[in-house]
């Protein structure tokens, strides 16, 4: 019987396929934190990731994005928007910046680590999104996975990076357009579900 019970609970965990989130429902507060492509430079008005979120699961999505925003700038002010929103999830999209100024890789884990770290002492949960490193054929760095195993989180590991591989998702180089929101929001979406938050 012991052995049937422990047989259970493997199929079980496995069948939850990763890091599960806390349920939200559709009264949730989310803080979406990043830089430009949290903002949503290169989409029209309403038409950024957070936006398309908003209304795919029906709860609060606060756009936190900051233009040209490193993950040092992001780690000075993430400690005080989490103490005033206070959201039931936190979504994590940084580090573009300090790749596109060739910043230490290094420093850029440790700058997310501490942000993780800000969100779990607040029990504030973290669903992590990987940007592309800076190469001619757009590939996740590894750090994200790193991280994502360290501190057990979901992680939206190949989206970006594919997405900003196509012309057609793009307002510009390192930007997307209203395509390509759209179908950045629809995949977190769809991980947060996968994870239990829907």
């Amino acid at each position: 019987m012991r052995i049937l019970s422990v047989l259970f609970v493997l199929l079980f965990l496995s069948a939850c396929g990763g890091p599960q989130l806390p349920f939200l429902g559709n009264n949730a507060r989310i803080l979406a934190f990043g830089d430009s492509l949290t903002f949503g430079v290169g989409a029209r008005e309403g038409m950024d990731y957070p936006a398309h979120l908003a209304r795919l699961c029906g709860c609060e999505v606060i756009n936190a994005g900051v233009s040209g925003e490193t993950t040092a700038q992001g780690l000075t002010r993430i400690g005080e928007l989490l103490d005033e929103t206070q959201p039931d999830l936190l979504i994590l999209m940084e580090g573009g910046n300090d790749i596109l100024r060739n910043q230490d890789k290094a420093q850029l884990k440790r700058n997310l680590e501490a942000m993780i770290r800000e969100a779990q002492g607040r029990q504030v949960p973290v669903l992590l999104i990987a940007v592309p490193d800076r190469k001619v054929f757009l590939s996740p760095l590894p750090l994200y996975q790193e991280l994502a195993e360290q501190f057990s989180l979901p992680l939206l590991e190949d989206t970006l990076p594919q997405l900003l591989s196509q012309s057609a998702m793009k307002s510009d180089t390192v930007h997307l357009n209203d395509a390509g929101y759209q179908l950045l929001a629809e995949e977190i979406y769809q991980l947060a579900r996968e994870s239990g938050a829907f």
